[in-house]
C-alpha cells in the first residue's frame, strides 16, 4: 500500500474535485433491464452499451463529472468507434471506476437483514480491473431500518466487509469508494435515521482503522440523513442539511478527502437541493460531493427511450442534471437554475 500512497491520495482528491462529482453507471444487467423496459426499450448488451455511451460522450460532461463507476459488462465495452470505455473516459478527464461487490445477500440467522458479498477472489479481480483501466472501485453495504433492525451482527458484518474490501483495493493501487447505505424505506423518523447512520459510520471507520486503510486514499459514499420515506413528518431541506453535517462532524475523520453522497430514492431536485444546502453551510474539512445514479440518469433515459433521433436531447438532459449538481457543490443550486433550458 505504501508504494501506492501518492497515487491513491491523488485519485481520491480528483474524484471530489471542486464542482464535480461521480456518475454511478454500475447498475447490474438485471437492474438496467428494469430501467430500460420502463421506457419501452428491450434490454440487450447493445442497448445497455448504447445508453451508457450516450452518457459518456455528452459534450462537456467532464466539467461536472470527475469519474464514472462501471459494471463488469460495461468496463469491457467500447464506444461505437472501438475505443474501450475506460480509455475513452480517461482521455476526457473522467476516472474509470468499477463496482466489485456481488450484491447484498441474506444474513444467515437474521431474517430481513443482509450482508454484501464478493470478497472471495477479490484480489485477483482487482488486478484484472486495474489492467482494464479502473482507478477506483465501489462496494455497497445495505443497512435496513425496522422495528428490531438493524442488529449489531448486521452492522458489524457489513462494516468488516467494507474494511476488507477497502484494504484490498488500496493494496492493488485502486481507490475504494466506501458505501454504507442506511436505507430510507420505512416510516421511521429522521431522529432514528440519524442514530442508525451514526452507529453505522462509527463501525465502518473502526474497521477501516483496524485494517490499516489509508483514510486519505478513500472516498466515503454515505446516505444523507432523511426522514423515512413513509414517515408522516418529512424533514425540510435545511433540517436534512444541518443534521447530516452535524452527524458527519462527529464520526468522519478529517483525513478523508471527500464525501460523495448517494441519492437513494430521492427525486432529482431534492438530491441537488440537499447537497447545495450542505455546501452553503460548509465549515467542514472534507469536500461535499455527489455519486448519483438515478438522479443523473433518469431524465436522459426518459428523453432517449431507445430512439437515436433523441440522443442529442437526452445528452442535453444529462448535461443539465450534471450542471445542477455541479453548482450544488458550491451551494449555488436554485429553482431558476433548475428551470433553465438545458445547454
Amino acid at each position: 500500500m505504501k508504494r501506492h500512497r501518492k497515487a491513491l491520495e491523488t485519485t481520491a482528491r480528483e474524484l471530489v474535485a471542486e464542482g464535480k462529482g461521480i456518475l454511478a453507471a454500475d447498475e447490474s444487467n438485471r437492474t438496467m433491464t428494469k430501467r430500460l423496459e420502463s421506457v419501452g426499450v428491450e434490454s440487450s448488451e447493445e442497448a445497455r452499451r448504447r445508453f451508457r455511451e450516450l452518457l459518456f460522450t455528452t459534450p462537456g460532461a467532464e466539467q461536472h463529472i470527475s469519474g464514472v463507476i462501471l459494471y463488469d459488462e460495461t468496463i469491457r465495452q467500447s464506444t461505437s468507434d472501438g475505443t474501450p470505455f475506460p480509455e475513452f473516459l480517461a482521455t476526457r478527464g473522467m476516472s474509470p471506476g468499477i463496482k466489485v461487490d456481488s450484491g447484498a445477500k441474506p444474513l444467515a440467522g437474521f431474517e430481513g437483514e443482509t450482508v454484501t458479498e464478493g470478497l472471495d477472489g477479490l484480489r485477483e479481480r482487482l488486478a484484472e480491473y486495474r489492467e482494464l483501466g479502473a482507478r477506483f472501485a465501489k462496494w455497497r453495504a445495505v443497512i435496513a431500518i425496522g422495528e428490531d433492525r438493524p442488529s449489531r451482527a448486521c452492522m458489524s458484518a457489513n462494516a468488516h466487509a467494507l474494511g476488507r474490501y477497502a484494504a484490498l483495493c488500496q493494496e492493488a493501487g485502486i481507490v475504494p469508494i466506501v458505501e454504507p447505505e442506511v436505507l430510507m424505506d420505512g416510516d421511521h423518523t429522521i431522529e432514528r435515521s440519524e442514530a442508525i447512520t451514526r452507529a453505522t459510520l462509527r463501525d465502518v471507520f473502526g474497521e477501516l482503522l483496524d485494517q490499516r486503510v489509508l483514510l486519505e486514499g478513500i472516498v466515503l459514499k454515505p446516505n444523507m440523513v432523511l426522514s423515512g420515506y413513509s414517515c408522516a413528518r418529512q424533514a425540510g431541506v435545511e433540517e436534512v442539511a444541518e443534521r447530516t453535517l452535524a452527524l458527519l462532524r462527529q464520526v468522519v475523520p478529517a483525513a478523508v478527502p471527500g464525501i460523495a453522497f448517494l441519492s437513494g430514492g430521492q427525486g432529482d431536485e431534492l438530491a441537488s437541493g440537499h447537497l447545495s444546502a450542505m455546501n452553503s453551510i460548509g465549515g467542514v474539512p472534507w469536500e461535499l460531493s455527489f455519486s448519483y445514479g438515478r438522479a443523473l440518469q433518469a431524465a436522459p433515459l426518459e428523453v432517449w427511450g431507445g430512439e437515436e433521433s433523441q440522443a442529442a436531447e437526452a445528452q442535453a438532459a444529462f448535461a443539465h442534471r450534471a450542471r445542477c449538481n455541479g453548482e450544488a457543490r458550491f451551494g449555488r443550486y436554485s429553482e431558476e437554475l433548475e428551470q433553465a433550458l438545458p445547454l
